[in-house]
């Protein structure tokens, strides 16, 4: 029970598939009390998926492109708990003339939107946040790594180099307060985004290639254990890190010879 007493916010759950709703289900399971957050059409389909887990959750209205939306974030959690221990930023989108091998061609608006929703909104999570964690806390989110160029990724790409470089300033500001920011760098899962993306089969295909350990697409526990430990205490004194759970894809340059 690592997050025995936690209070966290959980962002990005839309279906059952999603790496968030795998997240806030072992939350539940190791202690922690979760809420979610959804908008717009989207929030019908996070309540049902929430229906699935292990205990009844709250899902807030949070568009976090909104500024009303992040002030009332802020008032509705400190009226709820007070305080809050952790907040996991599932959150990435990028305009579909801004993916599949568009790169040259994507307009400015379309890069623009994809920083701000993928990138730029880690920090705005985190501001809205920060205030509720008085002796400290943890904020995770989502990557995919974006130390090399990736067929297909485009600008979403170039939004997860920008949220890797995002959370590294979130740790140098933060620490002071005692709030730790941190990455989960994933290989590619079959979540309702990832499977927008074209040519995302053929992504998957090659990770399981390669991954020394193997990876399987479907399988999204491993990325939700590791969520869950940086939420944890156990992960105390890390900050500015980004933790890969990719069956070690990235640490290898070519699949197996062998």
């Amino acid at each position: 029970m690592i997050l025995q007493g936690k209070r966290l916010l959980i962002t990005g759950v839309i279906t059952k598939d999603s790496i968030a709703f795998h997240a806030a289900e072992r939350a539940q399971r190791e202690g922690a009390t979760v809420v979610l957050t959804s908008f717009g059409r989207v929030r019908r389909l996070t309540e049902r998926a929430a229906q699935g887990l292990p205990q009844p959750v709250d899902v807030l209205e949070l568009d976090v492109n909104s500024e009303p939306d992040l002030a009332q974030l802020t008032s509705s959690l400190g009226d709820r708990w007070g305080t809050v221990d952790g907040v996991l930023h599932a959150i990435a989108f990028a305009p579909e003339d801004a993916l599949g091998g568009r790169f040259m061609t994507a307009p400015v608006d379309s890069a623009i939107e994809a920083f701000r929703t993928s990138a730029f909104s880690l920090k705005a999570l985190a501001g809205a946040v920060a205030p509720l964690m008085p002796s400290g806390g943890s904020v995770v989110g989502l990557d995919f790594d974006a130390a090399v160029a990736w067929p297909i990724y485009d600008w979403m790409g170039v939004a997860k180099a920008a949220l890797e470089s995002v959370s590294r300033y979130l740790a140098r500001d933060l620490g002071s307060q005692g709030i730790r920011v941190n990455l989960i760098s994933a290989g590619p899962l079959g979540t309702v985004a990832a499977r927008g993306i074209p040519g995302f089969e053929r992504l998957a295909e090659l990770w399981q290639e390669q991954a020394p350990l193997g990876w399987d697409p479907s399988d999204p526990g491993p990325v939700a254990s590791a969520i869950c430990f940086l939420l944890s205490d156990y992960a105390a004194a890390i900050t500015g890190e980004i933790v890969h759970v990719d069956g070690g894809f990235h640490a290898v340059g070519a699949p197996n010879m062998q």
